[in-house]
C-alpha cells in the first residue's frame, strides 16, 4: 500500500487488525483454513496448536474434525500476527463460545505448539521459559 506524505510516497504495510470477522470457505488440514475476507480468501493457520500432517497417523482425521468445527461457518479471528509463509495467526472462536484451537487440543486431534501460541497462552507454569512436564520431572525425581 502507498500512502503520500508531503512531498514523498510511502510504502506503509496494512495494519492486522486484532479481531476480524469472516466466513470459513475451506479447511486445509487440521490446524489450516481459508476464510472469506470481504472479496478475497486469506489462508489462517491455528495459533498455538500443531495438527498431524496429511499422510500421518490421525492427519485425515484432524481435519475432518476442523471441517465439522468450522466449514461454512462465520467466525471472528483472533489474530496474533503472521507465521513464516506469511499466513495469518489466529484463535477461531465460533459464535457459540467454543475455541476451536483450545477444543482440538481438548478432544486429542492436535497438540500445544508453544513457539507459536499467543503472548496470552503463556500464563502460569507456561510462563516458564522450560516448563518440565510432571512425568519428566517424576522421571528425573527417581
Amino acid at each position: 500500500m502507498l500512502a503520500f506524505l508531503g512531498n514523498a510516497w510511502l510504502i506503509v504495510q496494512p495494519c492486522l487488525a486484532a479481531d476480524y470477522p469472516g466466513k470459513v470457505v475451506g479447511v486445509i488440514d487440521g490446524d489450516t483454513i481459508d476464510v472469506l475476507n470481504g472479496h478475497h480468501t486469506e489462508r489462517i493457520r491455528l495459533s498455538g496448536i500443531d495438527c498431524p500432517e496429511k499422510g500421518q497417523a490421525f492427519g485425515k482425521r484432524a481435519k475432518q474434525v476442523a471441517s465439522e468445527l468450522v466449514f461454512r461457518k462465520e467466525v471472528t479471528l483472533q489474530t496474533h500476527g503472521y507465521d513464516k509463509y506469511k499466513r495469518t495467526r489466529a484463535g477461531v472462536p465460533l459464535p457459540d463460545g467454543t475455541n476451536v484451537n483450545h477444543t482440538l487440543v481438548k478432544d486429542g486431534w492436535c497438540w500445544w505448539y508453544r513457539k507459536y501460541a499467543p503472548e496470552e497462552a503463556r500464563k502460569g507454569l507456561w510462563a516458564d521459559p522450560q516448563p518440565v512436564p510432571p512425568w519428566e520431572w517424576r522421571k528425573r525425581s527417581r
